[in-house]
């Protein structure tokens, strides 16, 4: 079946989780109402409907192909990259002084989930823009700003994060690239970069590299690393573009997944040295890549969920349709379509209900994001940044290694056809595979939960989200309804759980750190669970009130059951969690390295 946007799910969270009115009340969106979202999202729908989605499959079976430097990418690729650029979604959640849209996030993300439900190869080129856009304004001059931001805001041009190396890959302190300083100001860069995203391409005019490198005499380690501006062609003074610089694609990689998106070499300097534009300072590059970083990390935690709900459309799809066995309980007499069967149920409320989930998580992220950096008050931008940067490795870690459980259920649902390419379910699983890797692996957005948002102050954020939790709670207990007491008690264990579980990573992390991180992982997918099951259960009380009012019953009742399901069958892991990271340290590094 085709894709179709979650609109009124996507919708639902927006207006009763993320409070798109509260949004809008920030100074620069007092137009991103309600409204607004709704009639942003719907044109976002229909472009990725009916132009984007029907390019995934093709890309899978005929994907982007290198041959003697240049890059061709997948039949459609360029022309719906130009309907994309000339509608302005590349611009959509950027400044208006450089000629965005400048909507919030709140609504920008739920874009950016239907970007990539319809084609998550294609959409990679976009996300890794959205990145270097976040970068200049964060760290760029003004030069560099007026040369390139409006140009990539536009999609005319699209960017990218050069960071790995061959002898680099997720230790930066090991990058080897170098700039050599020049008497113009500018510098000449050297060095080989592996694994970039639409590092060469034929959909833009003009590729806008942001490149780690080292200054002749920085200082070793992460400290000496700069940021430079290189790109494909030289910028002239009218805006026009000149010459091509030394930056060349010696090879793409063959990849099990995502198999539409280039994924270059790119060599830097071998006739001379690619000119580069320092970015800020020198040696605090590593900073600003940060900003790139972690925009790309909360996108890619998006990109678990889209690639969930297309799997999760294309397992209902096939379910309603295959027709194999008789319902155990008798309801039909002759073989009924496999969505009648009570375990292909459950294995859809799975992927359903880990989804939605998910996807409210990201939208209660991303309006902490916007309060964060728009809210007049400080002491609130404060803490919604420190809400938000809590949930950043949440949202990339849980929800990526969720799309993994969910993209093989959609292979599992369909059987042995599930096996065979040419259905399609297989494609979402191989391409989420990814997800858990790039932008930093699960146990590195693990490490960041236990170092800088748990550790360093000793779980203070931990518990004061755990006591949002329980003022949920309270909620529920005084709802009453048999629904609603059933979440309240599986969301209060999991709760419970995470807090003996953030004692015994702040406890653990300096004093036997070995223990504590070998729990790493299990503690953010723990957490992940938790927030993510906190989204449904304030769902489930904003569904109830809005069904006893008599809007949309049949909606509101599916959210309701759904959060019920995650509270019985996904929430009720925590405790076992729990228990595997106080109480298991030991058995994960006892045996020595010489007995495996």
């Amino acid at each position: 079946m085709s894709y179709v946007a979650p609109l009124k799910d996507m919708l639902f969270n927006i207006q009763h989780l993320a409070r798109i009115d509260q949004v809008a009340q920030l100074p620069g969106f007092e137009e991103a109402g309600l409204e607004t979202a709704q009639a942003v999202l719907e044109e976002c729908a229909k472009l990725n409907e009916g132009v984007i989605a029907p390019l995934n499959f093709e890309g899978d079976k005929n994907p982007s192909f290198w041959k003697d430097g240049q890059v061709t990418t997948t039949p459609g690729f360029k022309a719906a990259y130009k309907q994309y650029a000339e509608g302005g979604w590349q611009g959509l959640q950027h400044p208006v002084d450089f000629g965005g849209q400048g909507l919030p996030k709140t609504i920008g993300a739920a874009c950016g989930e239907i970007l990539n439900s319809a084609n998550m190869s294609f959409a990679l080129c976009p996300l890794l823009t959205d990145g270097a856009i976040e970068a200049l304004l964060t760290a760029a001059s003004d030069d560099l700003k007026a040369t390139y931001l409006e140009k990539l805001i536009s999609g005319e041009w699209t960017g990218t994060m050069n960071l790995t190396e061959p002898q680099a890959g997720s230790d930066l302190a090991a990058v080897r690239t170098r700039a050599e300083p020049l008497p113009d100001g500018t510098y000449k860069i050297f060095g080989t970069k592996i694994f970039i995203t639409y590092g060469e391409h034929d959909m833009a005019d003009n590729i806008v590299h942001l490149v780690l490198a080292r200054v002749q005499g920085a200082p070793e380690g992460v400290k000496g690393i700069s940021l430079f501006v290189v790109p494909k062609f030289m910028v002239n003074a009218d805006g026009s573009l000149g010459a091509r610089n030394d930056v060349h694609c010696v090879s793409i990689e063959h990849k099990m997944g995502i198999k539409a998106s280039p994924t270059a070499v790119l060599q830097y300097g071998d006739h001379g040295g690619a000119v580069g534009y320092l970015v800020g300072e020198e040696n605090r590059g590593l900073e600003y890549m940060f900003i790139m970083m972690n925009a790309a990390r909360y996108a890619v935690g998006v990109q678990g969920i889209a690639i969930s709900e297309r799997a999760y459309q294309k397992a209902v799809g096939y379910a309603k349709d295959r027709v194999q066995s008789r319902p155990v309980d008798g309801s039909f007499t002759t073989a009924a379509p496999i969505i009648h069967h009570a375990d292909v149920k459950r294995m859809l409320m799975t992927m359903r209900a880990a989804t939605e989930g998910c996807r409210a998580m990201a939208s209660v992220a991303a309006a902490a994001y916007d309060a964060a950096h728009h809210h007049p008050d400080v002491e609130v931008r404060k803490q919604n940044a420190t809400f938000y940067e809590f949930l950043v490795p949440l949202v990339k870690g849980y929800s990526t290694e969720m799309s993994l459980e969910v993209t093989s259920l959609g292979v599992q649902v369909h059987g042995g056809m599930g096996f065979i390419e040419e259905t399609g379910a297989a494609q979402y699983y191989r391409d989420a595979k990814i997800l858990t890797i790039y932008e930093g692996t699960t146990a590195i957005q693990a490490n960041d939960l236990v170092g800088r948002k748990t550790a360093r102050d000793g779980g203070a954020t931990a518990k004061a989200i755990a006591a949002q939790i329980e003022k949920t709670e309270a909620e529920l207990a005084a709802d009453g309804s048999a629904d609603a007491l059933a979440v309240a008690k599986r969301l209060k264990a999991a709760r419970l759980a995470f807090i003996d579980v953030v004692d015994f990573i702040a406890a653990n992390t300096k004093a036997n750190p070995n223990a504590a991180f070998a729990g790493s992982v299990p503690y953010l997918l723990l957490a992940g669970n938790l927030m993510a099951g906190w989204q449904l259960a304030r769902a489930l009380l904003v569904a109830q009130a809005q069904a006893a009012a008599g809007n949309d019953a049949g909606f509101m009742q599916a959210k309701v059951i759904t959060a019920r399901f995650y509270a019985d069958h996904i929430l009720s892991r925590a405790p076992g969690v729990r228990d595997a990271v106080v109480e298991g340290a030991d058995a994960a590094t006892a045996l020595p390295a010489e007995a495996f």
